[in-house]
């Protein structure tokens, strides 16, 4: 759904199936020649060896739900993962994974109507969840081995949108976002480098973005509680805990408090 309401917005299933690849290749090749035992400081207890069998089998995972075109929750995530026999096979494997998800997104209609944890119950879902299980664990690889992660600003924003639009529906397995409740507060994050502007109120009985009207009016006519702005990609990293909003890359005004119980319930 379009929530930046600017022409330039982009979120298509084309370009998340293309960004599954171009990440899983940037993430190949942040591993490839490093340890796998190496520490993922942003993933406490994860070595890089497990960052990597852990997005390879969601991207598995992933695919044959959208082989099968799951009508309801599945019982089981068991599927082939046809796991390298020693670790230096592990690079490969993951770039097998994404020809995996490749493959299935050829023979898959993203219109396809079909059972998902979130908010739009097509195809088209598991394609742009994938995408960003994906592109956020590479960032984790980037940080383990001492990169900078540099995240494109446009995929950064959908980014940030498909959190904020599924988180609510996460409380199976994010139980602290049942906490997120109020009585009408509400939270703006808004990107500083390029269209994106989310308002978020907390309700008695949930939580949820407001959909607001044309980006010129929205502060007018939504005033927050509380706002956090910064660059797409901080923003990203900050929703998935990779980032504190008290870091120099965002701007934070209103109810501190507000975002601190937000903050402590909204983990993914």
């Amino acid at each position: 759904m379009d929530r930046s309401h600017d022409s330039r917005w982009v979120s298509t299933p084309a370009i998340h199936r293309d960004a599954v690849l171009t990440e899983t290749a940037r993430f190949v090749a942040a591993v490839k020649g490093a340890s796998l035992a190496t520490p993922v400081p942003s993933c406490p207890g994860w070595t890089l060896l497990d960052l990597v069998r852990h997005t390879g089998s969601v991207q598995r995972w992933f695919s044959t739900l959208l082989l099968q075109r799951v009508q309801e929750r599945p019982r089981s995530r068991d599927v082939e993962l046809a796991l390298p026999p020693s670790e230096d096979g592990y690079p490969g494997w993951l770039e097998a994974s994404s020809a995996v998800a490749a493959e299935a997104f050829a023979a898959t209609d993203p219109d396809a109507p079909m059972w998902v944890w979130g908010a739009d119950p097509h195809a088209r879902f598991w394609i742009r969840r994938m995408l960003f299980e994906t592109l956020v664990h590479r960032a984790d690889a980037d940080i383990a081995v001492g990169l900078r992660p540099v995240i494109d600003p446009a995929l950064a924003a959908d980014g940030v949108d498909e959190f904020l639009a599924n988180l609510p529906f996460a409380a199976s397995f994010a139980p602290k976002t049942a906490d997120l409740r109020g009585h009408g507060e509400t939270i703006r994050f808004r990107c500083t480098d390029r269209a994106g502007d989310w308002l978020v109120r907390l309700r008695p009985d949930g939580f949820g973005l407001v959909e607001n009207g044309t980006a010129a009016d929205t502060e007018a006519t939504h005033p927050a509680d509380a706002t956090v702005q910064g660059a797409a990609a901080d923003l990203l990293l900050l929703m998935y805990g990779r980032l504190d909003r008290s870091a120099e890359a965002f701007e934070t005004t209103g109810d501190d408090k507000l975002l601190t119980h937000w903050f402590a319930n909204s983990e993914f």
